[in-house]
């Protein structure tokens, strides 16, 4: 029997014009863009289809753009029939997984990530921190790389495990930089840094988390109605008690998403919707096993190709 595992992807995979094609071909799509308005006391889904490039990548607007979207679509799948058995997302992405499975309400999420995205801007001064992605490195070589790195330029550690031979490192910008050339020593077939605005999911982000935990207090969780796997343990959440820990632990812990995968295609999933922009955790899932099925959702056309592939397979 097919299992559906949902996925809804992270900061990065933002573009401006998404969801724009769905929202204006179905309604319960443009509810949640106009739900998102709302909630922000802004046009917001303006920017999201028309807006300024530079301005949706600003971290503050990106998060509660890609959960937006991710949810939009999210309802026209369900609309559909489309029903999941787990949910998992990357970094971001938790918070739509969280959305989707009925754990928060939307406006509760959307308003949440908007702070998560200003609280994470300021964690770190402009120019202090950084990523950058290592390809080629089993975990433990890495392990070394980024603890010599500490030692000789700053602060850096794993951030993504995202497939095998991919793992995104951060920390400060001298401490991810000595990883970087440590990384090309030690045999990796690729080491950059990255453009991004901070260093995620590193220590440098604790100041963050504790503003997070503040934010999270005041909103109330409920059991996920399917199991919701958490980035930090790669494991489902037992209880809604233990979702806003686990957000707050997120902030500066590694994504274990190479991990959430396997333990769901160890659960039996067979098939992945990613439902948001893009096709990135499509990529990923690829990467770790080819004989899976995986349905990236995130315009018309792509749409009707899933819902057309559920139906072979009898969902």
């Amino acid at each position: 029997m097919t299992k559906v595992a949902l996925l809804f992807p992270g900061q990065g995979a933002q573009h401006i014009g998404m969801g724009k094609e769905l929202a204006e071909a179905f309604t319960e799509c443009k509810a949640i863009f106009t739900e998102a308005d709302e909630a922000l006391g802004e046009n917001f889904s303006d920017l999201i289809f028309n807006g300024n490039e530079e301005e949706l990548k600003r971290t503050e607007n990106t998060q509660p753009a890609l959960l937006t979207t991710s949810i939009a679509i999210w309802e026209i799948l369900k609309g559909k029939g489309v029903a999941a058995d787990y949910a998992a997302g990357h970094s971001l992405g938790e918070y739509s997984a969280h959305t989707a499975t009925g754990a928060i309400s939307f406006k509760e999420a959307v308003q949440a990530v908007r702070q998560r995205g200003q609280l994470m801007e300021e964690a770190v001064p402009a120019g202090k921190g950084t990523m950058a992605a290592i390809l080629g490195l089993d975990r433990e070589v890495l392990k070394e790389v980024v603890s010599q790195a500490a030692l000789e330029g700053g602060q850096v550690q794993a951030a993504n495990f995202n497939c095998p031979g991919q793992i995104v490192i951060s920390g400060t910008t001298e401490g991810v930089e000595r990883a970087v050339t440590l990384a090309k020593e030690a045999g990796a077939k690729r080491a950059m840094v990255l453009s991004v605005s901070g260093p995620f999911h590193s220590e440098l982000m604790k100041p963050a988390a504790g503003k997070m935990a503040v934010v999270l207090d005041n909103i109330t969780f409920e059991k996920p109605l399917v199991p919701v796997i958490s980035n930090v343990t790669a494991k489902p959440y037992l209880s809604a008690d233990e979702i806003p820990t686990a957000l707050v632990e997120q902030i500066y812990s590694p994504v274990m998403w190479e991990d959430t995968i396997k333990y769901l295609v160890d659960q039996g999933v067979d098939t992945f919707i990613e439902a948001g922009p893009g096709k990135v955790l499509s990529g990923l899932v690829k990467k770790i096993s080819r004989r899976l099925t995986v349905l990236p959702v995130y315009d018309q056309a792509s749409l009707d190709k899933a819902i057309s592939t559920l139906d072979e397979k009898g969902d």
